[in-house]
């Protein structure tokens, strides 16, 4: 992955992609890893967040804990994408907007608590919605790619070694029973504002000792039910163009369609649906050209695919748990 920015460079990219291996790492395994000072790590983290939206955050996985998650996008009468998009911003159930199709509609990402809160958006909220002219939903059926597994890790620039030497000492396997209890909900509330929460903090959110939030947490982690993210505003490394495809495939090409998707370097996230598309992907790329050269050469090439609608994205309205100060 090649940086084009004036502001971060290499050991930008390197420290993003160790955060993104393990976002609880101390400065000083960190710098160990990359081979410069904690300080150094400590300054860098710092402009990160103050200039390129960096953000360390836990995210619960909806997939892991079989929940819902919706893909939705809703057409809109003009001028109104914004004042829809934002009153979908205030909603805690959701964990991406973004604005596309001219300015004239909205798309975004939901995780409903329950099928009382799902069928309050999508029977209640949003058809008795005089802006929204239509709403098209798709149903996550399977992850290919994405969650746990972050974009950066396709740039390279962190060697097999180096990522092994950061991985956490919790990480989720096949198979394990993955749960979020009431009594998590106060360790949650802290991580989801900042996934690197110190211990101290986190024991005195939560009025457990300090033994048993770490023991509480290294579970979560473990169990996959929590993963820790991080977001960051890719337009500044150089990687300003972001759109959402719409992919139709045959059904034998599902799953060799997804598995290929999530080995390219542009694809940030895929996921068969259930919809008037079967598969989604998001494509992060520098310039529009990239964007073309993405669905006329490795997209186009794939066999079982058989339509792609690209929704380029004019703003980014939220991501993850919280609203970017900048947007491009």
């Amino acid at each position: 992955m090649k940086l084009e920015s004036d502001t971060f460079d290499e050991l930008d990219l390197r420290l993003l992609n160790a955060l993104e291996v393990n976002g609880r790492a101390s400065f000083s395994r960190i710098g160990a890893v990359l081979g410069v000072s904690d300080q150094t790590v400590a300054r860098r983290y710092r402009r990160l967040c103050a200039e390129g939206g960096l953000r360390v955050v836990a995210v619960r996985d909806a997939e892991r804990l079989g929940q819902d998650q919706w893909t939705l996008r809703l057409r809109c009468v003009p001028d109104s994408a914004a004042a829809v998009s934002d009153a979908l911003a205030r909603r805690p159930d959701t964990s991406w907007i973004g604005i596309a199709s001219g300015g004239t509609e909205v798309i975004f990402g939901t995780r409903p608590r329950s099928p009382g809160d799902r069928d309050d958006l999508l029977l209640g909220k949003l058809p008795r919605t005089p802006r929204v002219m239509e709403i098209r939903a798709y149903q996550m059926l399977h992850r290919f790619d994405g969650g746990p597994s972050g974009w950066l890790r396709k740039s390279g620039v962190l060697t097999a070694a180096e990522t092994a030497a950061l991985a956490p000492e919790h990480r989720a396997a096949p198979g394990t029973t993955a749960r979020v209890d009431p009594e998590d909900e106060p360790l949650l509330a802290v991580l989801e504002r900042d996934g690197r929460a110190g211990y101290p903090e986190l024991r005195r959110a939560t009025g457990r000792s300090e033994s048993a939030v770490k023991r509480r947490l290294a579970a979560l982690l473990a169990s996959g039910a929590v993963y820790i993210d991080v977001e960051y505003h890719s337009e500044t490394l150089g990687y300003p163009v972001f759109a959402l495809l719409w992919i139709t495939t045959t059904p034998a090409g599902l799953h060799s369609v997804g598995e290929a998707l999530a080995a390219h370097p542009q694809i940030a996230h895929a996921a068969a649906t259930a919809g008037p598309a079967n598969l989604i992907a998001t494509v992060v790329v520098r310039r529009t050209a990239d964007l073309y050269a993405y669905l006329s050469g490795p997209l186009g090439r794939l066999d079982g695919v058989q339509h792609v609608e690209a929704s380029p994205f004019l703003r980014r309205v939220k991501q993850l748990t919280y609203r970017p100060k900048t947007v491009g």
